[in-house]
């Protein structure tokens, strides 16, 4: 089959791969039929994240057609249209039946690499090298998604492809972020970020009561589109004082709850800090994650309120306002989605007009552009939210 493999310094390139075929009894193959970028790759194309090998196949956010089913498969036949959860997760160890999927103990393909990194190993995710807990990804004519039981969902008629393929990622991930920040009726919410999941976690918050929901970025098309399609307040952070603005907004306090959903902040320059240097020398070729808008979130949120960290982060961070999360009385959170407990709900209210997706999807190319399409993803060129890829 054709997919879209990196190739070290070559970039990425289509080639042809073995097809995926069934290894247990719980296990789908899935005929793609869309398949989205995701911040979250970007990482992994930069070096931050544990290397990839050349020929792995990127991708985790996608839906498609069940083609064929392992024997322990019940709730899924052949020629469903399922969307998949971009997390791996058995379903049964003591975290997913905490509904804390992410941290599956079994979803991992690489668990001594995790447990080395992070102290413990976590759940598994499509399109990440087998160091990092992951599967071949979605980037490609077919998938094996395995426990397809538990993480491939049947996508509601009304709801179509181009709107469906982000409740595999960015549009659980938005919900996570307020759940974890119990965001309520009159709350003030603050959201760095107006990419896809950035816009979800803003409409999340407004669905649950948020009195106002402001975004934060510095990308017109994309404060464009969070105005339009989600009812957020916006601010141009090149423009204004963020933390005074906000401010402004919410009564002379700060907003309840902020959103980081933006991810390391990394331009390749040398190391700057005296932290970043002694970590260069420590690991070299690799350097700390700098939080940049999780530092603002500190700064900007209430005494009291909550910061939710929803980027991607993989390592150590440099210059952490821990002083600030003590001393205003913070509460902070972070978690990969749990896309499990919520990707019924959610197609639910996207079948029923609550949760607009379709402005996502501001790309669509064949997968034998994926190359152009991570361009374009990467630079936000063109006005690139998101490129989807059609096999």
């Amino acid at each position: 089959m054709r997919a879209l493999c990196w190739l070290g310094a070559d970039g990425l390139a289509v080639r042809q791969v073995p097809d995926p075929e069934l290894r247990n009894s719980a296990d789908a193959i899935v005929r793609v039929r869309r398949s989205a970028t995701c911040g979250a790759d970007l990482p992994l194309l930069a070096g931050r994240a544990p290397a990839l090998s050349v020929g792995d196949v990127l991708g985790h956010e996608f839906l498609g057609d069940v083609v064929e089913v392992g024997p322990g498969v019940r709730r899924h036949r052949v020629g469903d249209r399922v969307v998949v959860c971009a997390a791996v997760a058995c379903g049964n160890c003591w975290y997913c039946r905490q509904g804390l999927y992410a941290c599956c103990d079994n979803g991992s393909t690489g668990p001594a690499a995790a447990e080395a990194a992070w102290g413990q190993p976590t759940g598994g995710c499509y399109g990440h090298p087998r160091s990092a807990g992951g599967f071949a990804g979605s980037h490609a004519e077919y998938v094996r998604v395995p426990y397809a039981d538990v993480g491939a969902f049947a996508v509601p008629e009304p709801v179509d492809d181009d709107r469906a393929v982000f409740a595999s990622d960015a549009v659980p991930a938005g919900w996570l972020a307020a759940e974890l920040g119990e965001v309520s009726p009159g709350d003030v919410v603050a959201v760095w970020g107006a990419g896809a999941v950035g816009q979800m976690a803003a409409q999340a918050a407004l669905l649950r009561g948020a009195d106002r929901v402001v975004v934060i970025d510095r990308y017109p098309q994309r404060l464009g589109l969070a105005q339009r399609h989600v009812g957020a307040e916006t601010l141009d952070y090149l423009s204004v004082d963020v933390p005074a603005e906000l401010r402004e907004r919410s009564g002379g306090r700060g907003p309840d709850v902020c959103v980081e959903a933006v991810g390391m902040a990394w331009d390749g320059a040398e190391p700057r800090s005296l932290a970043e240097r002694f970590a260069a020398a420590a690991l070299p070729g690799a350097a700390p994650d700098r939080p940049i808008a999780v530092r603002e979130a500190v700064h900007a949120c209430r005494k009291g309120g909550t910061v939710v960290v929803l980027g991607t982060f993989t390592g150590f961070v440099d210059t952490f306002p821990l002083g600030a999360v003590m001393q205003k009385g913070l509460t902070v959170r972070a978690a990969r989605q749990h896309g499990q407990r919520w990707i019924p709900m959610l197609l639910d209210r996207m079948a029923r007009g609550e949760i607009h997706t379709g402005h996502l999807a501001t790309h669509h190319l064949p997968l034998e552009q994926g190359a152009l399409g991570y361009d374009l993803f990467r630079t936000r060129a063109d006005g690139c939210l998101r490129a989807v890829f059609t096999p």
